[in-house]
């Protein structure tokens, strides 16, 4: 059900000085960068192999990652993870009983459909089913 890891997400106050830092001492490589209004982000990709981080800033102080970053401070939010199918996904992890945020898929960042799985589900890690346009 899982193809491999998609990309991590890592909650950040300011997301240029955060790509300053990927992109300087890191070497990394901006791949993408857009404003993802229905989830209160900015958020930017940066390259690492053909998979990514993704760099996100909150819109505000009330959206999710801008309470995670009010409540936990910067660091990592999430694991994101490629699947093919997110309708049969929420439906298979929906009948193992696990809880999810997301009942249907969302839009993301690229155009890509995407769900979250509580973090009380995988030991604490809040997870998320990306889909992307070309599945």
């Amino acid at each position: 059900m899982l193809e491999q890891i998609d990309h991590f997400g890592v909650a950040v106050e300011d997301l240029d000085a955060a790509l300053t830092l990927y992109t300087g001492p890191l070497r990394l490589g901006v791949e993408h960068r857009e404003v993802v209004a229905s989830q209160g982000v900015e958020a930017a990709l940066v390259a690492i192999g053909d998979r990514h981080v993704e760099l996100l800033s909150p819109l505000s102080a009330e959206t999710p990652v801008g309470k995670f970053l009010g409540k936990r401070g910067p660091g990592l939010h999430h694991v994101a993870y490629a699947v093919q199918d997110i309708d049969a996904a929420l439906e298979e992890f929906r009948a193992a009983g696990l809880r999810l945020i997301d009942e249907r898929p969302r839009l993301g960042i690229r155009d890509s459909r995407v769900a979250f799985l509580h973090p009380e589900t995988l030991g604490g890690v809040l997870t998320e089913l990306v889909q992307t346009p070309d599945h």
